[in-house]
């Protein structure tokens, strides 16, 4: 007979972890995360539900195994470094790859909430960088 393992899942029940304001080092504009998981070796994935109020960013960053966005409310805008900005709206899915610097965040007239999805390599998921200035935040938005 094999033996029997621990039950280790764990649930945690809605409202048990408290939002929280996203970090001004990382972010410009007034913005919330929650967690949804972030395992424990050696799983790597970390997931967040993070909602932007108008024109709220992330800085510039990259993120060493890329980076899975699922939009589920609003309008926003995410951009590469070099690259057009874009829109994207609830229901849309962004892949930025490994290393890719980029931002995202809401449009200057409307929230956006979005699940960021990223794996950590050797403890890291993320390099912040500079914030994104007002100039490429306000590029027009290619069609």
């Amino acid at each position: 007979m094999a033996a029997r393992r621990e039950v280790t899942m764990e649930i945690y029940q809605a409202g048990s972890r408290p939002t929280r304001r996203a970090p001004t080092d990382y972010f410009t504009g007034t913005v919330w995360q929650d967690a949804i998981v972030a395992a424990p070796a050696p799983a790597r994935v970390m997931a967040t539900r993070v909602a932007f109020e108008p024109g709220a960013r992330t800085h510039w960053h990259t993120h060493p195994l890329g980076q899975t966005l699922y939009v589920v409310d609003g309008v926003g805008r995410v951009q590469v470094e070099g690259g057009p900005l874009r829109e994207i709206r609830a229901g849309d899915t962004v892949w930025i790859p490994p290393g890719e610097k980029h931002w995202h965040g809401a449009a200057p007239g409307n929230g956006m909430t979005h699940i960021a999805m990223q794996e950590a390599l050797d403890g890291s998921f993320a390099t912040w960088l500079e914030q994104v200035s007002d100039a490429d935040y306000a590029a027009p938005v290619a069609s």
